[in-house]
């Protein structure tokens, strides 16, 4: 009986075997593959060109003597076909039969060809992953109803996403993450009910979600976080097959919780982070199936819901940065329930005591909020910072946390202090007791008046002291850089969630063995190598030696990628660390390298002489990466600082759109507001070096000076000013500030870059950003345009001269206090105060206005002198002044005007 069921096994191996190695039977089809393994530039290794390719050939997956099957993913090209990657695949429209066509993670620089939705009719699978394909989606990939599986993701895709993919009714997965399309969601997208995932992340989507998303009963994964959508349809609460929602990183204002959740019954993970969300959240909100919520950096309030502490699969859970409050749960329940969890309620308003509840989790971050009593016994690995905790480190103020407590009518233990009312055994002494330290405080009191009067004294003294050397100093403008090392990251890092990790063979073997002729520079944390992936992936390598550079550095890197997501930072693939003194960091190579490299690059397609950016990409450099740091600045909780800002940290990928780099010295921003209080208060002079180290204000306002210079690299063309000492910036800037006037815009002729082709058009714009360049090198911190302003100003540079040169625009300012426009130049009126400069060449306008200056006093807010986001005016004193931007007398009746 055994041998008669090993001869029938043998029989079924054997047919399956002759199916499988049945050769190519159509002269045609192998006509086509030599031909596309030519165009494409293969290797004979995968594709040698005697063997049948059914029979032999990689990736070639043949049924009765026909392709059905092409699989290229991460080939490598031979070094010809390196030179000048194609979309070049015109041969794929001879195989009629084909259903898969796999090209990911193989470079296909150029558009996706419209003839692929009508020569390739069976085509059920279509993944392009990673390709460097650009330009718009074709839309006539909608004839392509056979489609079970389209994926675009990670490329340079723009345009509307066609409305013809609706057709595909077929389809159920649907990948166009990570390109730059824009537009909005198609409706037809409600047609396609097969669909188990659709992914639209990390583009420029905007609008409304169609109300038919919500009816796509097989939807499992839905993922549309990184856009920028408006409003999403209470439908999607109907998705009852949902297991995987993002709708993070999006621009849902004011419209409180979008969706009522009570019908996604299988709904695991959930991100809603940083949405501009709002509103209370319900009681019973969420089912018993979710394990991962995140609603951090929105402004939901209220308490949060008993029932969301007892699910009971929960093992994440973050609503960080946000406003809610309330007591935590009382109940041990809860503790039952789960054993392993991470809960991060951190930033909010929380209060009361800690509670057994928080036994059930793990990890727990409690900081900046406004618990109270004493620290449970059994809590390990939890961050209490800035509470109003007994028995801990780093708290609130006794007065901030009574203050907090009165104004919700609640009673504060004042930290578990001890009750100093007396015993009465002590009352008979009471009166002797008490004439002993009334003499005693007046005594004090006395030596301590003196004291105070003495050390204001000293403080006058150093301050007329400094001020005669500051004028002395002339146009010293610039801070220093911030001497401070990184910090060490709060928490540990996830190393696995922080990209991929990669062997030590695989980076040798991506860089020739880190080839001298791979390297790009030696930076100030480690080597830079340019490799390439067997997959085919550009990449550059970061190699770390910890023996020479500082472990925290590129700790605090990783930290960064492991919180912040954005589309203008490099891309960071991953990791090794199998050396104990080396560490790599592997990041996407950006195609045009850095600023400094590419400012000027040779014209191989004429007659190789170098040329340079034109001045509409070198406005896009500047706004992209004042993008970035206003999304550091401004969005980040708390703010993070960059702190080495210049040309060779902004990096420029195909379409010189920026991916901000250097990111080893970035740190998490510490505020320090009541030194800078009792600064203002004995109107100490600060210096350049202070203003970088001292306060939140100070430490941004460092890198809105550093960006000051690369804006007027740009202008000027001269490279490396970024990068260079104050000795070097200080030449520069006695060059080049005096050609930079609000009043008069043929002067920044003089200093444009001459091998820029400028039309009068394209000169106001230089000028206006001449202007917000000069207001970004302000060399007092507080008073230099907080990055938000900075970016509102590049996006709209003529608004910038054009308005402040109109009398009557400059009255609509005055009555908008709040715009950008006003606060960017209340920081330029009051950096005139700070800069002596002799002007290149005097005309009869300066001088008859030189007399005239308008004194502006500084505003509360941070980032600069400012009220509520506007330049507000203050004083109307007039002054005599050396500095080449006087006041126009105009502007004295305008503040009038204010003052009414």
């Amino acid at each position: 009986m055994g041998i008669v069921w090993f001869g029938f096994l043998l029989l079924l191996l054997s047919q399956v075997t002759l199916e499988q190695i049945e050769p190519l039977s159509s002269a045609e089809e192998r006509e086509s593959l030599l031909e596309l393994r030519a165009s494409l530039g293969l290797r004979s290794k995968e594709w040698p060109r005697k063997p049948d390719p059914c029979l032999i050939w990689v990736g070639i997956t043949c049924q009765n003597g026909r392709v059905v099957g092409i699989n290229i993913s991460g080939f490598r090209r031979t070094r010809i076909g390196r030179r000048n990657p194609q979309f070049a695949v015109d041969a794929l429209a001879n195989f009629t039969l084909l259903q898969t066509f796999n090209a990911s993670n193989f470079v296909l620089s150029g558009p996706i060809p419209d003839w692929f939705g009508l020569s390739l009719p069976s085509l059920r699978v279509l993944d392009l992953r990673f390709c460097s394909i650009v330009d718009a989606i074709p839309s006539t990939l909608g004839n392509l109803t056979n489609l079970t599986g389209l994926y675009l993701s990670d490329n340079n895709l723009i345009g509307n996403v066609p409305g013809t993919l609706g057709q595909l009714l077929a389809l159920s997965v649907l990948d166009l993450s990570r390109n730059s399309l824009t537009g909005s969601v198609p409706a037809s997208f409600a047609f396609l009910s097969n669909l188990s995932s659709l992914d639209l992340s990390a583009n420029f989507l905007s609008g409304a979600v169609p109300t038919g998303i919500g009816t796509l009963s097989r939807l499992q994964y839905l993922n549309l976080s990184n856009n920028g959508l408006a409003s999403l349809p209470a439908q999607l609460g109907g998705l009852a097959s949902l297991v995987d929602l993002d709708l993070s990183e999006n621009s849902f204002v004011g419209v409180g919780l979008p969706l009522d959740l009570t019908g996604l019954r299988n709904l695991r993970r959930m991100i809603l982070a940083n949405s501009m969300l709002s509103g209370v959240l319900p009681g019973r909100l969420f089912s018993d199936s979710l394990q991962f919520l995140v609603l951090r950096q929105n402004n939901f309030s209220g308490s949060l819901p008993v029932e969301l502490w007892s699910l009971p699969r929960l093992s994440f859970l973050d609503v960080s940065a946000n406003n809610f409050s309330g007591l935590l749960p009382n109940s041990s329940s809860a503790a039952n329930n789960a054993t392993v969890a991470v809960l991060n309620i951190s930033h909010n308003k929380f209060y009361g005591g800690l509670t057994p509840a928080l036994r059930r989790f793990a990890f727990v971050d409690l900081s900046s909020n406004y618990f109270e009593g004493k620290v449970l016994d059994f809590m390990r690995n939890v961050s209490l910072d800035i509470n109003c905790l007994q028995n801990a480190t780093n708290q609130r103020s006794t007065v901030k946390c009574a203050s907090f407590y009165a104004e919700r009518g609640l009673s504060f233990d004042n930290f578990g202090r001890p009750n100093t009312t007396k015993p009465p055994a002590a009352a008979k002494s009471s009166g002797k007791s008490n004439k002993t330290k009334i003499i005693l405080a007046a005594v004090l009191g006395g030596v301590g008046l003196i004291a105070i009067l003495v050390f204001l004294l000293v403080l006058l003294l150093l301050c007329a002291r400094k001020r005669g050397n500051s004028n002395q100093r002339g146009n010293g403008v610039g801070p220093a850089p911030v001497g401070s090392s990184p910090p060490n990251p709060g928490v540990p890092i996830d190393f696995p969630n922080v990209g991929d990790s990669f062997t030590y063979h695989q980076l040798l073997q991506a860089t020739g063995d880190f080839n001298d002729a791979n390297l790009i520079k030696h930076g100030h944390t480690g080597d830079f190598f340019n490799g390439v992936l067997e997959s085919g992936i550009p990449i550059v390598i970061k190699r770390i030696d910890t023996r020479s550079a500082k472990k925290e550095a590129y700790l605090s890197e990783l930290d960064f990628f492991n919180k912040v997501s954005h589309q203008r930072f490099v891309p960071l693939l991953g990791h090794c660390f199998e050396n104990e003194n080396e560490k790599f960091l592997v990041y996407k190579r950006t195609p045009n390298g850095d600023l400094s490299n590419c400012l000027y690059y040779k014209n191989t397609s004429e007659d190789g002489t170098s040329q340079s950016l034109d001045w509409i990409t070198r406005l896009k450099i500047a706004t992209g990466a004042a993008e970035a740091l206003s999304y550091l600045h401004h969005e980040c909780v708390p703010p993070i600082v960059h702190r080495d800002i210049q040309a060779s940290s902004i990096l420029l990928d195909d379409k010189y759109e920026v991916r901000l780099g250097s990111l080893s010295e970035v740190c998490a921003q510490e505020a320090d507001i009541h030194q800078s209080k009792i600064t203002r208060f004995l109107r100490l002079p600060q210096s350049s070096e202070q203003g970088t180290s001292g306060s939140s204000t100070s430490i941004c306002a460092y890198d809105v000076y550093c960006f000051g210079k690369v804006l007027l690299e740009l202008v000027t063309g001269k490279l490396g000013m970024s990068a260079a000492s104050e000795a070097e910036v200080k030449e520069w800037f006695d060059q080049i500030l005096p050609c930079i006037s609000m009043y008069d815009k043929e002067l920044v002729t003089k200093i444009v870059d001459p091998s820029m082709v400028v039309d009068e058009d394209f000169l106001e714009e230089i000028w206006a950003i001449s202007i917000v360049a000069r207001s970004c090198l302000n060399p007092k911190p507080s008073r230099r345009p907080p990055m938000r302003y900075v970016l509102k100003a590049l996006e709209n540079p003529l608004k910038v001269v054009r308005e402040e040169n109109s009398s009557s625009a400059r009255l609509r300012a005055t009555s908008s206090r709040g715009s950008w426009n006003a606060t960017l130049f209340g920081s330029w009126r009051q950096s005139s105060s700070d800069v002596t400069v002799t002007p290149a060449a005097s005309g009869t306008k300066l001088e008859r206005a030189s007399s005239l200056k308008l004194s502006g006093t500084t505003g509360s807010q941070s980032q600069g002198s400012f009220h509520n986001g506007g330049g507000e005016i203050s004083s109307s004193r007039r002054r005599h002044s050396k500095e080449i931007f006087p006041e126009p007398s105009g502007v004295h009746d305008v503040e009038r005007l204010e003052l009414q």
